[in-house]
């Protein structure tokens, strides 16, 4: 993924929504939020759609940084949060309330939806909540979309035509 990132980074910062489409395995989940953590002010939110994945994610980039979860990096799931100061990593019920509860995502950012192809009504609604909010109230709040096997041209219309990165990634004997 490290060779999409300034693609991604310029793509954000020209036009404050991006659709990532990345093989698996090439670090979207990982490494996209610490490469944004310098660029975005306030705080990272990626939507992760299982509690396992949200846990490990943040565990990940915490280590990633030498940290412990909690610091720089949190996670927050049903019944668990550990809070973290600039990337927050959440499922989807998460999102959803926090956007009832704050419909301008006040200190927020960005918001990534990270695999988006395994779709969900959640998933879904949590996309356009966000998408609403920034079009309403926050249009400085940067979009990110990332998949590794969804169409992104859909989604990218969806986002008035949002910029499409892919990372082709590579193979290795």
């Amino acid at each position: 993924i490290d060779a999409a990132l300034p693609a991604m980074r310029a793509a954000l910062a020209d036009h404050g929504r991006a659709v990532l489409v990345a093989p698996p395995g090439a670090g979207k989940t990982t490494r996209v939020p610490l490469a944004l953590m310098d660029q975005i002010p306030g705080r990272i939110v990626m939507l992760e759609p299982r509690r396992l994945a949200a846990r490990a994610a943040a565990e990940r980039m915490a280590a990633t940084l030498g940290e412990a979860v909690g610091a720089r990096v949190g996670y927050r799931i049903r019944g668990e949060a550990v809070p973290g100061a600039r990337i927050e990593v959440v499922t989807e019920g998460i999102l959803t309330r926090m956007i009832q509860s704050d419909p301008s995502l006040d200190g927020i950012g960005a918001v990534i939806f990270d695999e988006f192809h395994e779709r969900s009504l959640n998933a879904d609604l949590g996309l356009a909540l966000v998408w609403e909010a920034r079009a309403a109230l926050r249009p400085d709040l940067a979009l990110l979309v990332m998949s590794a096997t969804l169409a992104a041209e859909p989604v990218a219309a969806l986002l008035d035509d949002a910029p499409v990165v892919r990372s082709e990634g590579q193979a290795f004997p």
